[in-house]
């Protein structure tokens, strides 16, 4: 049985390699290649936390946060492998969320209407209230 700072410490070596996990160019890639697949949810999750980092009163604190979740996002091995047919971005959703949760206070209506607008630019400009709406309500 582990004992508590042996836990802090490997969550915090996790947290350490998902911020090494994440990069812009990475991040645009993933994207790009699996948008159809991963759904507006989480495109939509991702594009509120890259343009809420983009911010420059930022602090570094909520940046880590921010970090971690699209490198988790970014990683090939997951919890639930993305290759698995309807489930295998629902891990990268949670975490999202959870990242999405935590920085709320941050995410202001200009970040969220540029993330609408490059969903609209992906998915069309009819779906996207069904891929926002559950992670808007988060925000309320």
């Amino acid at each position: 049985m582990e004992n508590e700072e042996t836990v802090i410490r490997r969550n915090q070596m996790e947290d350490k390699a998902m911020e090494k996990a994440y990069s812009e160019e990475s991040m645009w890639k993933k994207l790009k290649e699996f948008a159809i697949k991963a759904g507006g949810s989480v495109v939509y999750a991702v594009l509120l936390l890259y343009y809420t980092m983009k911010l420059k009163e930022i602090p570094l604190k909520i940046k880590a946060v921010i970090m971690g979740a699209l490198g988790y996002f970014i990683l090939p091995l997951d919890v639930i492998p993305d290759a698995i047919p309807g489930a295998g971005f629902t891990d990268d959703l949670g975490v999202l969320v959870a990242a999405i949760v935590t920085v709320a206070t941050y995410i202001d209506e200009e970040v969220r209407n540029t993330a609408k607008d490059k969903l609209k630019d992906w998915f069309g400009e009819d779906s996207v209230g069904e891929h926002i709406a559950s992670i808007d309500e988060k925000l309320s």
